[in-house]
């Protein structure tokens, strides 16, 4: 089956601890109706470098990239279908889905 990569981008951070507690169990309830189709459920990501072409590196992102989810669909729309239900759309981020390839190995 296909798998398929969620990238979490941007969203507001949460007013109060609460309200992140909140936002935390949707997310967590999201996930676990995934079931089996979350392959790599949840992967926050910090401390992003860059490094450019020349070999310098920055301690700085060039995307608002914040986590991704790995998941498996039977189609890019039913990947699109499933990413539409995640609660970080709520929180104003945005939600990128790709098609992973397999490469031979």
């Amino acid at each position: 089956m296909p798998q398929f990569l969620i990238t979490y981008l941007g969203g507001e951070q949460p007013s109060t601890p609460e309200e992140g507690k909140q936002n935390f169990a949707k997310y967590q309830a999201w996930l676990a109706s995934l079931g089996d189709a979350a392959v790599s459920p949840a992967n926050p990501i910090k401390n992003t470098h860059t490094i450019h072409p020349d070999g310098k590196v920055a301690a700085v992102s060039t995307t608002a990239m914040s986590g991704y989810t790995i998941i498996e669909a039977d189609s890019i729309e039913a990947a699109l279908g499933i990413a539409g239900k995640c609660p970080f759309l709520e929180v104003k981020g945005s939600l990128e889905v790709s098609e992973l390839i397999k490469m031979p190995g």
